[in-house]
């Protein structure tokens, strides 16, 4: 069944890719003492490349070989004016955007990364500006430190930012521990949406593009998003904050209601030996009013929808990513199992629970 074409669509998880900025972002923005070591684009025999810290790290203007196979955007993604002519293309309204410190700059020296995730956030604030009702790219937090992670959080939300995004393989301390208590305090203040995206975190399957190993990697990797979920419910950090929200982003949606059901049997198992903190609430109604999960494009997933909760799922696109629904969202929609939930389940997946999370006005 067509969508309508007046329906609109919020894409929950889109990327800003490394090989689609501006190749002189980081080199204006840093600190001078950091310019030498921090990214920068050079000339090489295989074209312009992004080098960090002396090492090469991805090709600047084009894709890195090895991956999905997709249309080359060049700098489209990378360009506000640009990036909102492929969502038209695509008939998508808004996109959340996602930085490419998630997943490919992978900057070992702490302050050198910190500094260029606030390089970045002073850049993205800008973008955003270009049109704010469409365009949400999300602030990247400085995850090695929680000091350094609240006080970067502080001044996104003085940029304007309405959302950012934390990286729970950054630090010592995981982002659900007592440390991250002031951290969690600016989110709950501010009502910014917080972002846990999947990555790293598996111990014996490594990624190797051309190798088995790459498609291993990718099909448990959103479950690695597992040990987030359990530690942000019980530690009490949502249950304390309500007005948080967590998005697990490209979490995808079958793993999901297994583990919320297991979360309710454990807490009830163990409640009595309970010292620390005892939740108030059964994980599952902590799920329910405050943790929302994205997804691309599943079969058994939008089957389990109403498991999960129709208020707590929201579509994504994966612009500009070789696995996208890019440029034919609407159709690949139209054409999946999401119509059998129901006309008003299906606008609130694509659409209104983003524009709630994330404040996108909704009018024509």
């Amino acid at each position: 069944m067509p969508l309508d074409p007046a329906q609109k669509l919020i894409s929950a998880d889109d990327h800003m890719d490394i090989h689609v900025l501006p190749p002189d972002l980081y080199q204006k923005r840093l600190p001078q003492a950091l310019r030498a070591r921090g990214p920068k684009v050079v000339e090489t025999d295989d074209g312009p490349f992004w080098v960090i810290d002396g090492k090469p790290v991805s090709p600047s203007g084009r894709k890195s070989t090895g991956y999905i196979r997709a249309e080359e955007h060049g700098f489209r993604p990378g360009t506000p004016e640009q990036r909102l002519e492929d969502m038209d293309r695509d008939g998508v309204h808004a996109q959340v955007v996602y930085s490419p410190m998630t997943t490919q700059m992978r900057i070992e020296d702490a302050e050198l990364r910190a500094a260029c995730m606030r390089a970045y956030n002073d850049w993205g604030a800008e973008f955003n500006q270009y049109a704010p009702d469409r365009l949400l790219l999300l602030a990247d937090i400085p995850s090695h430190d929680a000091k350094a992670a609240a006080d970067e959080l502080e001044r996104a939300a003085r940029l304007g930012h309405r959302g950012a995004i934390v990286h729970q393989f950054q630090g010592a301390d995981a982002i659900f521990e007592d440390s991250w208590q002031r951290f969690w305090d600016v989110a709950q203040d501010h009502e910014l949406p917080i972002s846990v995206h999947l990555g790293p975190g598996t111990h014996s399957l490594k990624p190797k593009p051309g190798s088995w190993r790459m498609p291993a990697f990718v099909a448990v990797v959103p479950m690695q998003l597992d040990e987030v979920l359990s530690g942000m419910v019980f530690s009490g950090i949502l249950e304390q904050r309500p007005k948080v929200k967590l998005v697990l982003g490209e979490a995808g949606l079958g793993w999901i209601p297994y583990v919320v059901e297991r979360m309710d049997h454990e807490h009830h198992k163990y409640y009595e030996q309970t010292k620390d903190h005892r939740l108030e609430m059964l994980p599952s109604e902590i799920f329910s009013r405050q943790v929302y999960v994205t997804y691309e494009d599943e079969k058994l997933g939008v089957e389990l929808i109403p498991r999960i909760g129709i208020g707590n799922v929201m579509w994504a696109s994966d612009y500009p990513h070789g696995d996208s629904t890019w440029p034919n969202s609407r159709p690949t929609i139209a054409a999946s199992a999401l119509a059998s939930l129901g006309e008003e389940a299906m606008r609130r997946i694509i659409c209104d629970n983003c524009a709630e999370v994330y404040g996108f006005p909704l009018e024509a």
